[in-house]
């Protein structure tokens, strides 16, 4: 349906007529650039054929062990997106760019919503995902789970996004039951001089400057950003008021002193609707980061890191304030230990209102954690990992969070693994505080004796490069769940309670295929089963949605392709099957870059997204999303 011009001058019907015609031309190139490669034997310019997929990529994780490895070692299903696959996929925000990981459910809820989870239980927060940016922990402990809206970076300056599916709870605490995605932006050495990136489209408008200097011992960088986002439609054409103006800007410094390396950084943000409601949804914030790394002389390392976070919503405000320590020793006698601990407050100050109240409003949340890891070298081709971590918070006392993982190399580049966790979700104040009105009689109430919600996670991996061009990785998994929430009646109003207990598995694979030395094919696939009910004699009334909407299967596929020097052009198709308790049905969407890039120092860029759809809903109720296009500048200098 042909719609007349909205405000800002843009005609939808003549944008989806252009995403088609640029769609033709980008898979005419596509055929172009392909022809061309596979008549090429070698390229001198960029000669990869000798190195392997691993070397390629030069991939290296932390958020496994604590410690820099080869992710070909690592024992877990872990995928890494590295800051170019970032940069050759077009995102404009953290969550675009996480639809990178195929081990992940990325569906838009909005112009700024998002729902976000592995191996199932998907909801707007999402609260078995716990999520770092630099160390620092984004997850809240009112609702459980991550405000998408409040997390932004300058993607320039991300370095890799290490995505665990399964269990990270050892190193990571209480709350890593289904994954973690570590976030991890690039040194201040790495971001020097000035850089400069402004685009926009039919649904989005951004920029963002860059510069970075040098220090007596080491460098500093800072910039800022700004970004608009157009209302959303509905499928039938209403308009969501749901856009978003946003500015945020931050710093960061990073210096050496001996065996010392300091990092200091920070940022502020605020955020407003751009809608016909001005003011109505309020957000904003700050954070500082401090890190200490030091080099011991017997080879062992010390890890401090230290922050404060404050968010700040319409009705809501929150302060975290966090230190935790990390002592790496190397090995002895085929032993590598590691273990740490840290300290945690939570000040969260809530205005309450007639539709829902926490009691008390104010609270403080404090907690503390030690743990151990114990890698043990059992032969040249066996390993074996042993963890554990006791972790205290103000609900229910002290946690025991146990790991026992295990991996065998047969052969070079092929490795099997296999791994049990014990993983928890703590209480939040939504389960426990919650009164729903905010005035009596209630027909919801939290539980003061609401309990963790326990994960045992049964899993089996193998990571491998069969060749040279070929390599894939694949998870089977089993969680067996207990203590799950549920709604349960009651005389003074339905109470929240842990009466839900069942079982998800699944598999998890990806793979990556370098066709020619210009061209690689990447892609995953994850099948799902999740099913769960009431303990015998018990009954659970919250609707199905509350468990998660999680689609049975999704694939992702990518092609990625040099054009010469100075050309790329990038497609990623992504299906996901129907969310049936939201009546959401599946959908395939294909969205295409096409790149030039002039001796590293200028960029210019064209995105479209849905370019073979006409229209498809991620999340229900909520916004439909249709063709869209990008066009982005980039100038180092």
């Amino acid at each position: 349906m042909e719609r007349d011009v909205r405000e800002g001058g843009v005609v939808t019907h003549i944008g989806r007529d252009l995403s088609v015609a640029l769609a033709a031309w980008v898979a005419i190139v596509l055929l172009f650039g392909v022809t061309r490669a596979l008549g090429q034997e070698r390229i001198a310019a960029r000669d990869l054929g000798d190195l392997s997929l691993e070397q390629l990529s030069n991939i290296v994780v932390t958020s496994v062990s604590g410690r820099t490895e080869p992710i070909s070692r690592s024992l877990a299903s872990v995928f890494v997106i590295t800051g170019d696959e970032i940069r050759r996929s077009g995102a404009n925000s953290i969550m675009e760019a996480l639809r990178l990981a195929p081990n992940l459910q990325v569906a838009q809820t909005g112009a700024d919503g998002y729902a976000i989870s592995a191996r199932g239980f998907n909801d707007t927060l999402a609260n078995k995902l716990l999520v770092l940016i630099d160390g620092r922990s984004v997850y809240t402990p009112t609702f459980s789970g991550v405000f998408w809206d409040a997390q932004d970076v300058m993607l320039e300056d991300v370095d890799r996004i290490e995505v665990i599916s399964g269990p990270g709870g050892v190193l990571w605490g209480v709350n890593a039951v289904n994954g973690v995605i570590n976030i991890m932006t690039k040194r201040s050495a790495d971001t020097q001089r000035w850089l400069v990136s402004a685009g926009g489209g039919n649904r989005e408008q951004r920029v963002s400057g860059r510069y970075g200097g040098a220090l007596e011992s080491g460098h500093w960088r800072a910039y800022a950003q700004g970004t608009r986002r157009e209302n959303t439609e509905t499928p039938d054409g209403t308009e969501n008021d749901d856009g978003i103006g946003r500015v945020q800007g931050g710093s960061r410094f990073d210096w050496k002193r001996g065996a010392d390396a300091f990092t200091v950084q920070g940022d502020v943000y605020d955020q407003r609707d751009n809608g016909e409601h001005p003011n109505t949804s309020e957000l904003r914030g700050a954070n500082l980061l401090g890190r200490w790394n030091r080099d011991l002389r017997s080879g062992d390392s010390l890890h401090v890191l230290a922050y404060w976070d404050h968010t700040e919503r319409t009705s809501q405000r929150l302060d975290t304030g966090s230190v935790e320590f990390r002592h790496a020793l190397h090995e002895r006698r085929g032993h590598r230990l590691l273990w740490g601990g840290g300290l945690r407050q939570d000040r969260d100050r809530i205005e309450n209102g007639a539709g829902v109240a926490f009691i008390p409003a104010d609270k403080d949340l404090n907690s503390w954690n030690i743990y151990g890891l114990d890698e043990i070298a059992l032969g040249p081709d066996v390993d074996l990992s042993l963890g554990a971590k006791v972790d205290r918070n103000s609900y229910t006392g002290e946690e025991f969070l146990p790991s026992v993982r295990i991996g065998w190399r047969p052969v070079d580049e092929h490795l099997l693994w296999a791994a049990w966790s014990r993983a928890l979700r703590t209480p939040s104040r939504f389960d426990r505080d919650l009164f729903i009105p905010g005035a009596p009689p209630f027909l919801l109430i939290g539980s003061d004796h609401f309990d963790s919600e326990i994960s045992s996670v049964y899993e089996i991996g193998y990571r491998g490069q069969p060749s040279e061009r070929f390599s894939w990785s694949a998870t089977v998994w089993y969680d067996d769940l207990e203590k799950q929430r549920s709604i349960a009646p009651g005389a003074a109003g339905a109470t929240v309670e842990n009466d839900l207990e069942g079982h998800s598995q699944g598999v998890e694979t990806w793979g990556s295929y370098r066709v020619v030395d210009r061209w690689r094919l990447m892609g995953g696939y994850t099948h799902l089963e999740k099913e769960l009910e009431p303990v015998e004699g018990t009954v659970d009334l919250q609707p199905s949605t509350a468990l998660g909407s999680d689609p049975n299967e999704f694939w992702k596929l990518r092609s990625v392709l040099d054009l010469g020097r100075d050309w790329e052009i990038d497609v990623m198709a992504r299906y996901y099957g129907a969310l049936e308790n939201r009546d959401v049905p599946s959908y395939l969407a294909v969205d295409a870059r096409v790149g030039w890039v002039l001796r590293g120092r200028l960029e210019l860029s064209l995105l479209m997204r849905n370019l073979t759809d006409a229209g498809h809903i991620e999340w229900s109720p909520g916004a439909e999303f249709d063709r869209t296009f990008f066009l982005n500048a980039l100038i180092r200098f």
